[in-house]
């Protein structure tokens, strides 16, 4: 068997794959150098995503005086998860395939205190003018069926590079402290595993991703509450 066979693409299953073989596969299509160059790029992509997302979180901060984020998480797909993605979709491993094909080499995701924060978020990228939405999946208004809630964004930004500006995608996935709960904790419990009984699995699972939802919703409608009732400073001026 010749290095070229060995590495082909076609002829190891996702599974035998490492990072290490990739990175084989790469030197011997001399895509190496191309290849770290585009990780690069989406790298600078996700950070400026997240600078926005930051700037965000501090305007909403001050002008609701709470934070709409909990957290945000941000990563690169690996060279091993990117080769997978490409055999399951049946095309070339090439370089420029990925940044064709795949959208979210990377991803941010955003945990938010509520609901409405995340539509919130969703309207601001929407009017920035350095910002496209590509795509938009909505699975709080329209969960998948085992019950999972999120919202998916593919943003499309420019990074600025020393003679050009190139456009780059990014995914950005926003959920509630609840839904992130959720979400972890069934994958945790149902990633390659083979479950007994696994009808009652699933509907238990979603079963509990509906009382998650309620929980989210009972949760907004208690802080807009306060937030009605709440006394302002001019208020308590008046009183005086």
């Amino acid at each position: 068997m010749t290095g070229d066979e060995k590495y082909d693409i076609g002829h190891y299953g996702n599974d035998t794959m490492s990072d290490e073989d990739v990175g084989r596969i790469l030197q011997i299509t001399n895509q190496a150098d191309e290849f770290e160059v585009m990780m690069m790029y989406f790298d600078c992509a996700m950070t400026q995503v997240r600078t926005k997302l930051e700037i965000l979180n501090k305007e909403m901060a001050l002008k609701n005086r709470r934070n709409p984020f909990e957290y945000i998480k941000s990563r690169l797909k690996s060279p091993k998860s990117i080769y997978g993605k490409l055999k399951v979709k049946g095309v070339p491993f090439t370089v420029e395939n990925v940044e064709n094909t795949i959208n979210d080499v990377a991803g941010i995701r955003v945990i938010c205190s509520f609901i409405d924060d995340i539509y919130s978020i969703r309207d601001s990228f929407d009017v920035q003018d350095d910002v496209e939405i590509l795509q938009e999946k909505d699975y709080i208004a329209s969960p998948k069926e085992n019950g999972y809630r999120s919202l998916h964004l593919i943003l499309r930004v420019p990074i600025y590079l020393a003679n050009e500006k190139k456009y780059m995608n990014v995914e950005v996935q926003f959920r509630t402290i609840a839904m992130d709960f959720w979400a972890s904790v069934e994958h945790k419990m149902k990633y390659k595993r083979e479950i007994n009984n696994a009808e009652i699995i699933v509907e238990e699972l979603r079963y509990s991703a509906d009382l998650i939802n309620q929980l989210d919703r009972r949760m907004l409608q208690i802080r807009e509450r306060i937030e009605r009732s709440e006394v302002k400073p001019d208020d308590e001026e008046k009183k005086s």
